[in-house]
């Protein structure tokens, strides 16, 4: 068994605040409240902070140039003397995505389970953190123990092996922690601890925050077993090479794919540097099984004729650099799209993703592959529960509040209409959003102060925080496009030595640009010269000039006003 513990601190007898209320246990979310990802949440008391998580979420697509949105953690950074840790309920990038720019800011200590850490490992190695971040790999039987506050474990069943519940145990009793769950009776790896689950709800449970996902659901979520045998019966019926898309993190999924092209007599071409990650992870911790000879390079996919390949790759939810997307594209070095190559998308679109997705598969489309996703062929099943396992986690646990967390809002609200069903009363069930606490005591709990929250932008792996400015800049170089200007006058006497020259990206197409340029080119020369005549060159003033007149010129040409954006290199 694991311990971390620490020395009790003295209280002095004479402790002004011995006849003052105790404290409360603090409950709140940084992210995963109202939204689909960057889960994050805490758990406090006194001076200590627990904090489960710390995921990203993909960006709409309206947000061009954003690569992820990551949890606001202020709050947490000017309490960093309280963390005790921050532990992981499993590997998928809504609950660890965020880690590199979290351990930026934070020195702490990181929890997880052995795929989850050795996910984790890789990922901070890619970053060039991996010596700097204490890493600590439990197991369901382990208990690390603080000043006040407890954590410990209980195995669950979700779409990636290693996925646990949390505990946390407070001197008002247990808060627990559902992390991502089904309750899958024939899973692909170890069931979840049933037992320890009703053990723990029999020894008094305070608050339970639970997944929210599939509460809109009716029964129970299918097992992973089910998507196993669609896949071998899709991989059957096609006569040429297959392309199977999917989250690099779904260790189960891919061990399914593997057993499939086994039975297929395929071999497999692994493409896209996470998912090569996932399967060197997989393998040397035994959550996949490889016979020798089954994976070859790329390099050698023209020795073998098209109804023996398989190749593995990331894109399931269409992202811009994946390895899917570059290969639809004809971006990718090695692999292209030939007529008769069958394309299958073994996950949902996360909510904001389905504009990009359908964009891949129209491509896709356009090529001649067929292409198999979600609403054709059932080959994807949810890690999530539906209602059914809903009730059932709340039968195990029995919380005396609930705190419904990990979805937008209605599926909040279902969960909550849910708990109400089957015993809680309202006063009792919270729905929060972001920043929100609950103040928890033995025998109440009530709303408490809100602390700072909000989105954090990552583009080109720097952290940005949200500006509305900044959004709607590339809203519109997206939708207007650009239009740039340069040109080199004399300081002293505001002629134009060269210039200006007009360049135009994503604004008119280039056919039509030539002519309508030369033109402004005219205009802008005409105006400048008026006043180059009137007063004194001020680089300043000459700046808000361009930018006016082209503006203007543009509107009045074409109807639409691209974002200009002048530069003047002065000479004196």
């Amino acid at each position: 068994m694991n311990e971390a513990t620490e020395k009790p601190t003295q209280v002095a007898k004479n402790n002004r605040r011995s006849n003052s209320s105790p404290p409360p246990v603090r409950v709140y979310s940084l992210g995963g409240l109202g939204e689909i990802g960057k889960n994050m949440y805490g758990v406090e008391y006194k001076n200590e902070i627990i904090i489960i998580d710390a995921g990203l979420k993909f960006p709409e697509s309206r947000l061009t140039g954003i690569d992820y949105i990551i949890p606001d953690i202020t709050y947490l950074i000017e309490n960093r003397h309280k963390i005790k840790g921050l532990f992981l309920t499993h590997g998928h990038e809504d609950h660890i995505g965020a880690l590199p720019f979290v351990l930026r800011q934070l020195s702490v200590p990181v929890y997880g389970g052995p795929l989850t850490i050795g996910l984790v490992k890789a990922k901070l190695e890619e970053y060039r953190m991996l010596g700097e971040v204490k890493l600590h790999v439990y197991e369901e039987s382990d208990r690390f123990q603080f000043q006040h506050l407890a954590v410990h474990f209980f195995r669950t069943t979700h779409s990636i092996p290693d996925a646990f519940g949390i505990v946390i145990d407070t001197p008002y009793g247990a808060v627990v922690h559902t992390g991502d769950f089904k309750f899958d009776f024939t899973p692909e790896d170890r069931p979840a601890d049933l037992f320890k689950m009703a053990a723990v709800g029999g020894e008094g449970v305070l608050a339970l925050l639970a997944d929210s996902t599939n509460s809109e659901k009716e029964g129970f979520t299918p097992s992973e077993r089910k998507v196993g045998t669609s896949i071998l019966e899709t991989f059957r019926q096609c006569e040429g090479r297959i392309l199977f898309a999917t989250f690099a993190s779904n260790v189960h999924r891919l061990q399914q794919v593997v057993d499939a092209a086994i039975l297929c007599n395929r071999k497999i071409v692994v493409i896209g540097r996470s998912m090569d990650k996932a399967f060197s992870i997989g393998q040397d911790l035994g959550y996949i099984r490889i016979p020798d000879g089954m994976l070859i390079d790329v390099k050698h996919i023209d020795r073998y004729e098209d109804r023996q390949i398989l190749i593995v790759c990331t894109g399931s939810q269409g992202e811009p650099n994946a390895a899917l997307s570059r290969i639809a594209s004809g971006a990718h070095r090695t692999v292209q799209i030939y007529p008769g190559d069958t394309v299958i998308f073994s996950s949902s679109p996360i909510p904001g993703n389905g504009q990009n997705v359908n964009r891949v598969i129209d491509t896709l489309m356009r090529a001649d592959a067929n292409v198999i996703y979600g609403s054709i062929f059932d080959i994807h099943t949810s890690g999530h529960g539906n209602r059914e396992d809903l009730k059932l986690m709340l039968s195990f646990i029995r919380p005396k509040y609930f705190i419904p967390i990990h979805g937008e809002y209605r599926m909040l609200l279902r969960h909550k209409d849910l708990a109400i069903q089957t015993g809680l009363t309202e006063d009792r069930v919270f729905l929060l959003n972001l920043g929100e606490t609950v103040s928890i005591y033995r025998n109440r709990a009530k709303r408490g102060r809100t602390i700072p929250s909000g989105e954090v932008f990552v583009s080109n792996g720097e952290m940005r925080a949200q500006e509305e400015q900044l959004v709607e800049e590339r809203l519109e170089l997206s939708q207007e496009g650009i239009v740039i200007v340069v040109m080199t006058v004399d300081g002293k006497t505001g002629q134009i030595l060269a210039g200006p020259d007009i360049v135009t990206r994503g604004f008119v197409y280039m056919q039509d640009a030539r002519p309508l340029l030369r033109r402004a080119e005219t205009v802008l020369k005409r105006n400048l010269a008026k006043m180059a005549e009137k007063q004194a060159f001020d680089k300043a003033v000459w700046l808000r000039s361009v930018h006016k007149s082209m503006r203007k010129y543009f509107m009045k040409e074409v109807g639409r006003a691209p974002h200009i954006m002048p530069s003047i290199l002065e000479v004196k």
